[in-house]
């Protein structure tokens, strides 16, 4: 007999299994598998029946009904008969053995009569509140069933009470009534409006959100804006720069004030105010910072970290000392669920941009599979993960001249150390020198090289779902380097301020075909624009002069957000 369970959430938050009792045969052409309302099923398809009495899904076979919960008091078995009459099972027993997900481990549990006509392994799994479990077991003596009963699964145990806060409190981000980070005042409190929790800072906020409730109830901080006055003037002086554009206050004209719950933020432009209001709680911390959250959440206040430079593996790192902190606020590995030193660790790992850090270089294949997966784990953890930087400048290759079908080149010795350091086609898996290759293709501006011309077509359609496994790689593609053929324009002669240029007739078409700023996403004549800038030797074009700074600071970034729209950059004269 064969027993299959599959998981659902049940109203008062319990991790439900269902179970699936069949005899289990062979047909003809050596499938295993079960009958199903005279039908053959492969072994492993989840048939899904009626909701059973306690919410689990359950179907009849062979006279027995069967329905599981896992919750964190245990597991129990309920049995009945066809009708759904409940079956006492006092002669019944089993055995059932857990693994976490992700864990080489089992533990062994015994099933038997609670007394209640039910099978029970009453084991306390709220430590593993949250986490994904594997069941493998067998029953015997079970009414209606001819034998021994297998049966497995994967089962999710609800989230702690603890787990599901720091969740909601780490969405939430900061006080809706003084702006605060949450945990800048201590533990954070939940007030309850209209059946939500809402998290404040203190309790003097709590009172405040029980005065108005109403006005409280998103969770997000009222926000104001005004013109600053004179009275303001104290407080520009010290906030110095806008924390939008990072220019100074009173360069783009009269600051402007918005006020995020209690806490005054001051902007050198109205194009800024939509940035704040997406997300206030990340430039409150930019403006007061976030010290006394930190201390309270084990965080650390630089959020970014250098990539690694030493290779345990290819795409695992070794840690520096400015990883420090972050292993300090992680502790546990997110695959083995083991602290970062217990098998030779901590190692460091790239997932989507994000630092990761794991206890052995075998966790480094889950987390490229599953980034976000795991990122997520340790955002209900508490832990915020590092932006990991690149300490080099993006490398630069000559585009291909010699094309062996359209769009594929040949290579050359400027490809070779990046052909190394690739090794693999990321469409076929193959060596890049297995089917004649390698060979270049551009993939949104970068350099993929493949095994062979065919696996141009499917890099070309979607050439950043590519560059993305190259950088779960550890890979970086090179940028490819324009040719003179492609659009010119002359460089600016009369600058606005130092490397912000006018713009002539020549600039014209391609101001058309831009039409946005991709700093502040405003029409290019929205404030003043539109202007001229040098972005790796390509004309951008802006808003306004305060954009300027942050396409100096990452123009391949905002040459790629203009790529991914379909808009090509003139080259630079």
């Amino acid at each position: 007999m064969i027993l299959k369970l599959a998981s659902v959430v049940g109203s008062a938050g319990l991790a439900i299994a269902f179970s699936i009792c069949s005899a289990q045969v062979r047909a003809n052409d050596g499938t295993l598998g079960e009958v199903v309302n005279n039908q053959l099923v492969p072994l492993g398809v989840t048939q899904l029946g009626m909701a059973g009495p306690h919410g689990g899904s359950i179907r009849q076979c062979n006279g027995v009904q069967l329905e599981t919960l896992v919750t964190q008091a245990g597991i129990q078995l309920f049995v009945y008969d066809r009708s759904g009459q409940p079956v006492v099972v006092n002669q019944g027993r089993g055995a059932v053995s857990l693994r976490v997900a992700g864990n080489a481990k089992r533990y062994r549990y015994e099933l038997l009569p609670s007394g209640t006509g039910t099978l029970t392994a009453p084991v306390n799994l709220s430590k593993l509140a949250g986490r994904q479990v594997e069941l493998d077991g067998r029953l015997i003596g079970i009414p209606g069933a001819k034998g021994q009963v297998p049966f497995r699964d994967v089962a999710g145990i609800p989230p702690s009470e603890m787990q599901l806060a720091a969740a909601a409190i780490a969405r939430q981000k900061i006080c809706p009534v003084s702006g605060k980070p949450l945990g800048s005042m201590g533990q954070s409190v939940a007030v309850e409006v209209s059946g939500e929790k809402v998290y404040v800072c203190c309790v003097s906020c709590a009172e405040s959100v029980n005065a108005d409730p109403g006005k409280y109830a998103s969770g997000r901080p009222e926000i104001t804006v005004s013109a600053a006055t004179a009275a303001d003037a104290s407080l520009i002086a010290s906030q110095g720069t806008c924390p939008v554009m990072d220019e100074p206050l009173g360069s783009m004209g009269q600051p402007i004030k918005v006020t995020v719950g209690t806490k005054p933020v001051f902007l050198c432009c109205k194009g800024c105010i939509k940035k704040i209001k997406s997300d206030p709680a990340k430039y409150l911390a930019m403006v007061y910072g976030d010290g006394s959250s930190q201390a309270n959440s084990g965080q650390v206040a630089s959020s970014v970290v250098p990539a690694g430079t030493e290779q345990v593996r290819p795409g695992v790192f070794k840690v520096t000392a400015a990883d420090a902190p972050f292993i300090a606020a992680q502790k546990i590995c997110p695959v083995m669920e083991e602290p970062l030193d217990a098998m030779g660790g901590p190692h460091k790992v790239n997932a989507a941009g994000k630092a990761i850090y794991i206890c052995c270089p075998g966790c480094a294949k889950r987390i490229s599979a599953e980034p976000q997966k795991y990122l997520n784990m340790l955002t209900k953890q508490g832990v915020q993960p590092p932006t990991i930087q690149s300490s080099k400048a993006l490398a630069v290759v000559p585009a291909g001249t010699d094309q062996v079908r359209a769009g594929v080149f040949k290579v050359s010795a400027a490809d070779a150390p990046f052909i190394a350091a690739q090794k693999i086609c990321p469409v076929m898996e193959e060596p890049l020198d297995a089917m004649g290759g390698p060979h270049k293709v551009n993939a949104a501006g970068r350099a993929i090289y493949i095994c062979c011309p065919g696996c141009a077509k499917s890099i070309a359609a979607d050439p950043h779902k590519y560059l993305a496994i190259l950088v779960k790689r550890g890979v970086q593609a090179p940028a490819i380097q324009t040719p003179a053929a492609l659009a010119v324009v002359p460089a600016g002669t009369e600058e606005v301020r130092a490397g912000v240029f006018k713009v002539t007739a020549a600039d014209s078409p391609y101001i058309q075909a831009q039409k946005i700023c991709p700093v502040m996403e405003e029409p290019l004549d929205a404030m003043g624009g539109p202007f001229k800038v040098n972005a790796a030797g390509k004309a951008i074009y802006i808003c306004c002069p305060g954009c300027a700074k942050k396409i100096v600071a990452k123009p391949q970034q905002y040459l790629e957000a203009l790529s991914k729209k379909g808009v090509e950059a003139p080259m630079l004269r």
